[in-house]
């Protein structure tokens, strides 16, 4: 069972006693807690049916303490407890020194309270299969992964968004959206939501609106930096690039940036002639799978070994700039014209 699976039996009124939700989409993992919250709790009775913590600073018993209070003045209460890094490998962001009783959610899985729904999330890829709990959970909890979406979902994603927001969307807007601010759910939502109001109620958005009102994030103006090279166009590639530095973005972060895109060129290049398809390449690369199609399409215009080389001379060159062997500004703005060269002969 998938997470969308899960919310239809809310229709019937019908609730797990533990949910486990993982994964990167942070964003739509919080979309779906905001729609059980709605199902789940009584009108009127928040204050008193919904509770919500963040475990980086809440010992685990305390919310299961929470979750087997009998609710006031409600039949059932929801229990949220956000960063449960202790099913994973990892002990999380920051310098937290929560001590967890693991023992005491054992306990509670094998005798949920009957009018709690208990959520637990863990923004990791994955949880670790081989702690006791992880197995205990995942037989007895409904363990629900939130990965990112992949582009066909992401394209329909962006336009239900858009019909939330009472306005439509042209294909090439759709496009050009995603192009602009990558595959971030959040990034988008915030977009949408300007854009949206540009227009008014009933409106629709056009690739213009996008192009107008959508701002760039550093990742994505590296993007098209990077997609400047590949299409030859070396004069707009050294465009972009001085506009970032007038944003005051540092070369060495720059160069980071775009080492990390030939990287992802040359591993989705690889993966591809191994047969990977896109979801599998998104995984293994970890990055967002409309990344992976737009390196799809970059990688065609080089050879594997050009590939190579361009990863090598970056990290030539990240070595020369800190090392003061080389002005930064001036080391990248030869990678630039030297890459738009070699990108004319590879194919």
């Amino acid at each position: 069972m998938d997470y969308r699976q899960a919310a239809r039996e809310w229709s019937h009124q019908t609730f797990r006693p533990i949910y486990i939700l993982h994964g990167t989409e942070n964003y739509i993992m919080g979309e779906w807690i905001a729609l059980l919250t709605k199902s789940a709790v009584e009108p009127g009775t928040e204050d008193f049916a919904l509770s919500k913590y963040d475990l980086t600073e809440t010992p685990i018993e305390t919310v299961l303490e929470d979750a087997e209070t009998i609710p006031f003045l409600s039949q059932r209460k929801l229990v949220v407890a956000n960063g449960a890094y202790f099913l994973t490998g990892s002990k999380g962001p920051g310098k937290s020194t929560v001590e967890h009783n693991v023992e005491a959610l054992q306990e509670y899985v094998s005798h949920p309270a009957e009018h709690a729904v208990v959520v637990l999330t863990v923004p990791a890829e994955k949880l670790d299969e081989r702690k006791k709990i992880v197995k205990q959970l995942k037989s007895s909890a409904l363990v629900l992964p939130f990965a990112p979406l992949g582009l066909a979902e992401l394209e329909q994603w962006i336009r239900k968004k858009a019909a939330g927001f009472q306005v439509s969307m042209e294909d090439d807007a759709v496009e050009t959206l995603l192009a602009r601010t990558g595959g971030s759910c959040e990034t988008l939502a915030a977009e949408l939501e300007k854009m949206s109001l540009y227009v008014g109620s009933g409106g629709t958005i056009q690739r213009s609106t996008v192009e107008q009102l959508a701002v760039r994030t550093t990742e994505q103006n590296v993007f098209q930096l990077v997609e400047e090279i590949v299409q030859l166009r070396p004069e707009k590639a050294m465009s972009i690039f001085h506009d970032l530095l007038r944003e005051k973005e540092e070369p060495i972060k720059l160069l980071f940036l775009i080492a990390r895109q030939f990287r992802i060129i040359l591993g989705t290049k690889e993966l591809s002639k191994q047969g990977f398809s896109q979801a599998q390449i998104a995984s293994k690369l970890g990055a967002h799978p409309y990344a992976i199609k737009l390196a799809g399409e970059q990688a065609k215009r080089f050879k594997p070994e050009t590939l190579e080389r361009i990863v090598k001379e970056l990290a030539d060159l990240d070595y020369a700039m800190k090392t003061g062997a080389i002005d930064k500004t001036l080391g990248l703005e030869l990678f630039i014209l030297r890459i738009g060269a070699a990108a004319a002969v590879a194919k």
